[in-house]
């Protein structure tokens, strides 16, 4: 393994960086995410593809925004560059400590070992980085984008399920379903636009690693692909799961057989939260009444965004309502392995008082809106988009809004997308992420260093 290899220049940098900034400044880094979105070539992670992709679908996706891809017109930010997500560029300090969780991570640990044992050493090599790697950073929703890593769709049936296995570890069963919801819906996509594109398979998605599997030391990995981005990081018991970006289009389908739906869960429990509200909380949680295309603003490239507070305070809630709020933050928090979802979920509601419920659009069942939860350790973003590939497909079966009474959902977008059309819960994204350095761990491993582990 790689571990003990020698580090390069570029790591030794890095890794100097973490130890001025924890005597100088003494300070919390943190990390912001991006969305996935895939290509046939694993070469370069840190620059997006302005070819077509395979099968002539557009390489440009949503674009380079805060809403879409790192697509053109936006760039990674280095791992070493980091400030993280604020609210006014300060970051706020002793959020986050090393400390017991008392939830094992050694199955984790075993699989994720067990599935690099797996591979060759050529597979191995490809996807195994330094734990401070610009890799980190580097991905994408935006079609034609670049990967490294090992892709699913070439290896073994028996390499994959060992894939499989080491995300039932690492993933709640929810999490788990919805992952592979989302990329079976990545091929139903490709085949309603008549498929052979490499890209709009089960396959395309890709697995490495930062550092190396230990119940002690710190590593993490990431798995990523079209409309799919988990960010894994693992110090001891502790784990931290953001930025973590879903979504899908469509969002309900027919794929061999099995019919999926997703986003349900997080479409329900948002339209529960604004509608506990009353007329006066209502007014201060709602900005507008229609939303736009891509309102997203943690997306791709926008790991030092600056993003004010806005909406209603948890403080201005009733009881009830603020449940309501934290039963919308444990969708999304859920995502995770049980026990450190229940860690997480307590950390939130430390900062309950001071987290902020906002939202765009109308809140019919079948309403296309945007939503954003945002305290100091969490900021949740849902966001219905115009489709951008789906026109709807006689093998589909009806969308999320068009179970909810819509008779329009899944039919036309408006040409493609690419900011026209109608946002309908036919095309989802989602982001979750730790402002304030808890986002990839960073705090956490910055922690690590400076007590000289």
């Amino acid at each position: 393994m790689h571990e003990h290899r020698p580090r390069t220049p570029e790591a030794e940098r890095s890794r100097r960086w973490f130890m001025n900034k924890a005597l100088i400044a003494g300070g919390v880094a943190a990390m912001a995410t991006m969305t996935g979105c895939s290509s046939d070539s694993a070469d370069t992670a840190s620059s997006a593809s302005s070819d077509s992709a395979a099968g002539g679908m557009p390489s440009g996706g949503p674009g380079g925004g805060g809403g879409g891809g790192m697509g053109p017109g936006a760039s990674q930010v280095k791992y070493a560059d980091v400030k993280g997500v604020t609210t006014d560029g300060t970051v706020v300090e002793d959020l986050y400590s090393i400390h017991s969780t008392d939830v094992s991570t050694d199955a984790l640990v075993k699989a994720a070992q067990t599935f690099l044992d797996g591979l060759s050493t050529k597979e191995r090599t490809s996807c195994v980085f330094d734990i401070d790697a610009d890799e980190w950073t580097a991905w994408s929703n935006v079609d034609g984008y670049d990967r490294k890593g090992v892709r699913m769709g070439d290896l073994t049936e028996k390499q994959r399920n060992l894939g499989y296995a080491l995300l039932g570890k690492a993933l709640s069963a929810d999490g788990l379903n919805r992952t592979r919801g989302i990329m079976k819906l990545n091929a139903f996509l490709g085949d309603s636009n008549g498929g052979n594109q490499r890209t709009l398979t089960e396959g395309h998605y890709f697995f490495t690693f930062m550092g190396t599997p230990s119940t002690t030391r710190p590593w993490g990995f990431q798995y990523e692909g079209h409309h799919v981005a988990i960010n894994y990081f693992v110090l001891g018991d502790q784990v931290v799961m953001t930025p973590t970006f879903m979504g899908s289009e469509p969002t309900t389908g027919t794929y061999k057989g099995e019919k999926i739906t997703l986003f349900r869960p997080e479409t329900t429990a948002g339209l529960a939260m604004i509608r506990s509200l009353t007329t006066d909380r209502r007014a201060k949680a709602v900005s507008s009444q229609s939303n736009g295309n891509e309102d997203m603003k943690a997306g791709a490239g926008q790991d030092n965004l600056k993003l004010a507070y806005e909406g209603l305070k948890g403080s201005e809630l009733t009881s009830a309502q603020q449940q309501k709020l934290l039963d919308l933050v444990g969708v999304y928090v859920g995502y995770i392995d049980e026990g450190h979802a229940e860690v997480k979920m307590a950390e939130v509601k430390k900062h309950l008082d001071d987290t902020y419920f906002y939202w765009m659009g109308e809140t019919e069942d079948d309403s296309a809106f945007y939503y954003r939860v945002h305290s100091p350790v969490v900021l949740i973003e849902y966001d219905a988009q115009a489709p951008l590939f789906y026109q709807g497909d006689s093998s589909a079966t009806p969308s999320a809004s068009a179970s909810s009474g819509s008779s329009d959902a899944g039919g036309p977008g408006g040409g493609m997308g690419m900011g026209g059309g109608t946002p309908s819960q036919e095309h989802i994204h989602t982001i979750i992420r730790t402002p304030n350095g808890g986002d990839y761990g960073i705090d956490l491993l910055k922690l690590h260093l400076e007590n000289d582990h």
